[in-house]
């Protein structure tokens, strides 16, 4: 097992949930700590925030890290609207 880096580009939302839902699934599985760079997320609905929500119960589940970074401004706008930051508990570093 290893520590892998993940990058999601684009839609993080209901479009594009069933393509990621295995994605992110296979990675939590085969990376003992994996870290998801939502950086280039530019939309983020809150399919999106299931997805995020399954990877995380899954790596706990199974003993495995995850961790959310880079956090665009449509996945903070999100987070902030449904109070999600203390959920993930990984920090978040707000734009000046």
């Amino acid at each position: 097992m290893s520590t892998s880096p993940l990058r999601i580009e684009g839609e993080l939302t209901i479009y594009r949930a069933a393509e990621l839902k295995d994605t992110l699934l296979a990675a939590v599985a085969a990376n003992d700590t994996l870290e998801i760079d939502l950086s280039a997320v530019e939309e983020f609905d809150t399919a999106g925030v299931q997805l995020l929500m399954l990877a995380k119960r899954a790596a706990t589940a199974t003993g495995h890290t995850l961790r959310l970074t880079g956090h665009s401004a449509p996945v903070l706008d999100v987070f902030e609207l449904l109070d999600l930051s203390q959920h993930f508990g990984d920090p978040i570093v707000l734009p000046a």
